[in-house]
């Protein structure tokens, strides 16, 4: 059994999940999410928990197990707390700004870089170089987070660029360090 898999998720108070064959649907108080898994999993409800089950002992359905069950937890996550994800904007003249459902980027090009926020994220931009993504589903944050960074990954000489607020960038020296005589 994976140890990840086989542990129970617990259902908080005010989530009501439904299970339909392979489809399953979670609501709580920051939203709906949906999934569906591969039929070699199933889901099943016991009072306020979820267990994860595997119909077989294949490799492949076991490499599923944890999986699946990690996937619903962080529905289950979602729409109770909602996950959050910080980003910086490094470089002189790089800001942001939220107009509309548009997060509008001065990166450094000769043009603004406009970028859509998908429905159920929200974005707030502090200072103009702080960005705070919010949202109930984990994966779409994670994604956009990730385009907004590589319309201008960290370069590592000078640091400039998007990156997240927890994102360790290694320096290089550049020309200046080689230099000795």
């Amino acid at each position: 059994m994976s140890r990840i898999g086989k542990s129970p998720i617990p259902v908080p108070q005010g989530v009501t999940v439904t299970i339909n064959g392979s489809e399953v649907k979670v609501k709580g108080p920051k939203g709906e999410l949906s999934k569906a898994l591969r039929p070699e999993i199933s889901v099943k409800q016991e009072d306020d928990k979820l267990i994860v089950v595997r119909s077989s002992e294949d490799r492949i359905v076991r490499s599923l197990h944890g999986l699946s069950r990690t996937l619903v937890a962080n529905m289950v996550q979602g729409v109770t707390q909602g996950f959050q994800r910080n980003l910086d904007i490094i470089g002189v003249g790089y800001r942001a700004a939220v107009e509309g459902k548009t997060l509008v980027l001065q990166l450094g090009y000769s043009h603004q870089v406009d970028v859509p926020i998908p429905q159920g994220l929200t974005v707030t931009v502090t200072k103009n170089t702080a960005l705070t993504v919010t949202g109930a589903d984990k994966q779409m944050l994670g994604d956009f987070c990730s385009y907004v960074r590589a319309r201008r990954p960290p370069e590592v000489y000078k640091g400039k660029g998007v990156k997240y607020s927890d994102e360790v960038i290694r320096r290089k020296a550049g020309k200046a360090a080689g230099k000795k005589k």
